[in-house]
């Protein structure tokens, strides 16, 4: 919680002059009851109309100041609380962007939109109530209870005996509550993550008829909520009703006490007026502090949940910023072995290779072998649990970052398009990239024969995901992309399996043509998409089996003749004659 108050440093002025501002709201309101005793004793009791009509005005004039006190001291507080929320968010997005892939996993991507969502709301609205009733409730307490004891030592006893009672029934249900929300906001995780996952394969789910699977699971998380929410209701809600039970016992006290008083002379009955008025301030001061108890307590618990994200280590910035163009091999792996975080076993084992500038290097296996794992190192999305991966010559843990991504253009196997026009997802390689750059991208992709026909062009506005384009289209809009700037190595994860064998041939004879100084790494299903690369990496179960050319793995790893053999039915074949 505490390194979140740096997002306050901003709004000192009105952390300061917010809670004063409600002081003197609180004090005005403490005058009140000692006006209306004399109105009481003097006016009405003297039969004193200009009395009470004088004393009238004052209390209006009293009621006017305090409206003008707490309005300024809202504007004050939504000022800061909402100041405070943009600053924290904007943060904790730009923290959740520094962080690594495994951090990232660590967390999940539901509960990182939630706490950035639903805790800094929860966060903010804590601030917002902490100056404008924070300071007010304890205020009109504490100065309830010391007006009370000028009118009347005796009779204020029963002031030290309700409000002890009543912070121990306050500090029960917050010992109890607490981590009661933490478990909720859990839950609240979970169900998101049911919702994302709900919308993006809305698809997958009516092709198999899951629909009232999906219900159901959805149905049980929010369940869980309810129930969650329900029994930490059932705890909050004693707290009013215990409070007003006690501080109502304890006015039945100050009027059975204060009537005796009054009949020996202790007391007049303006007095004890005002003391009744002290004993409900007090009542609805304590109430409101139960009630700020419990945003408090979200907040909190929401805080504790930011405050993980941001004691997570951002990925690690080296201090490389320049990398050498002559390097005889660009890629180098060296005895490379990886584990994902919490695996048991390793995803990697032992890999070494290395690249020239200028080649292509294939790689191919089963499906969990491997492949992405081993393409995610070379851009340092993950970094190797043993061994060194090298660009240029140079450790890529060392490296800056931007500086290594901003050589590498990478293609995931999900293509992945953003709202826009397609020349705003073109430019993400490349800032400032001009049409012409775009366009050879787009024909060397084999993405503008396609892009040019529709009537907007560059400007054609793609929808959430690109759902407005079939899964071809946006695999070669994702290529294109990565092709802006022709980086120094273009990674292809398997990101050609929606083209038909004609236009893959074709986008990889134009890659050859257009870029020659471009590394390739491309991993893939086909062989044939592999047969022309300089270098192939066959995987299976983490280790490279086969290392080689398409003509000596055929001869040598029975792993690549057993995929090829299965790939080669009489249609692929004549496809690949005919490319050939």
């Amino acid at each position: 919680m505490k390194n979140l108050l740096v997002f306050l440093k901003n709004y000192k002025k009105e952390l300061v002059l917010g809670p004063f501002f409600k002081l003197l709201e609180a004090v005005f309101e403490l005058i009140v009851p000692v006006v209306m005793a004399k109105i009481i004793d003097r006016g009405i009791g003297c039969r004193d109309s200009g009395y009470v009509i004088k004393m009238s005005g004052l209390i209006v004039l009293l009621g006017v100041c305090g409206l003008c006190f707490a309005l300024t001291c809202q504007y004050l507080a939504a000022r800061c609380a909402y100041g405070f929320g943009t600053e924290l968010r904007a943060a904790l997005y730009k923290h959740i962007n520094s962080l690594s892939y495994s951090s990232i996993d660590r967390i999940g991507t539901s509960s990182l939109v939630n706490r950035l969502t639903n805790d800094t709301n929860t966060v903010q609205n804590g601030v917002n109530m902490f100056i404008r009733l924070a300071v007010r409730a304890p205020f009109l307490v504490i100065g309830a209870a010391v007006m009370a004891v000028t009118i009347d030592r005796k009779l204020s006893f029963v002031f030290f005996v309700v409000a002890p009672l009543i912070s121990v029934i306050i500090f029960l249900i917050m010992k109890k509550t607490v981590p009661m929300y933490r478990k909720n906001q859990q839950c609240l995780d979970r169900a998101s993550m049911l919702t994302r996952e709900s919308l993006e394969g809305a698809r997958v789910i009516r092709a198999f008829s899951r629909q009232q699977e999906e219900v159901d699971e959805f149905r049980d998380a929010v369940d869980e909520i309810s129930s969650c929410s329900v029994a930490v209701g059932k705890i909050s809600a004693i707290l009013n009703p215990v409070a007003f039970m006690v501080m109502n016992l304890g006015i039945v006290a100050v009027i059975w006490f204060g009537g005796k008083r009054i009949n020996t002379g202790g007391l007049t009955q303006g007095e004890l007026t005002a003391f009744t008025n002290y004993m409900t301030q007090i009542l609805l001061a304590l109430v409101v502090l139960a009630n700020l108890i419990v945003i408090f307590t979200k907040a909190f618990a929401s805080a504790n949940r930011i405050s993980e994200i941001f004691s997570l280590e951002p990925e690690m910035n080296g201090n490389v910023t320049v990398l050498e163009k002559d390097a005889e091999n660009i890629i180098e792996f060296k005895d490379v072995s990886f584990a994902y975080e919490g695996a048991g076993d390793y995803s990697l084992k032992n890999i070494s290779f290395s690249v020239r500038r200028g080649d292509m290097l294939g790689i191919i296996g089963g499906t969990g072998c491997g492949k992405t794992t081993l393409a995610n190192l070379i851009p340092c999305f993950y970094k190797a649990s043993e061994g060194t991966v090298a660009v240029s010559g140079v450790e890529v843990d060392r490296i800056e970052p931007d500086v290594l991504r901003k050589r590498i253009g990478t293609v995931p196997q999900k293509a992945v398009l953003f709202t826009g026009t397609i020349r705003q997802n073109m430019q993400w390689q490349k800032a400032d990239a001009t049409d012409d750059e775009i366009v050879s991208a787009l024909k060397t992709a084999q993405a503008w024969e396609f892009v040019s026909k529709m009537p907007d062009g560059l400007d054609t506005v793609v929808s959430q995901g690109g759902r407005n384009l079939s899964g071809g289209q946006k695999q070669r809009i994702s290529i294109a992309r990565a092709l802006v700037g022709q980086p120094d190595i273009l990674i292809l994860d398997d990101s050609t399996s929606a083209l038909d064998y004609k236009t893959d041939f074709a986008f990889r004879k134009a890659l050859r043509s257009d870029l020659p100084f471009t590394t390739v790494v491309m991993i893939s299903q086909r062989t044939t998409s592999l047969k022309d690369a300089d270098q192939i990496i066959v995987m299976e179960d983490g280790e490279a089996v086969g290392i080689g050319k398409h003509d000596d793995l055929i001869q040598k790893c029975d792993v690549y003749n057993e995929i090829y053999i299965s790939q080669m039915n009489q249609k692929e074949g004549e496809a690949d004659g005919k490319n050939t």
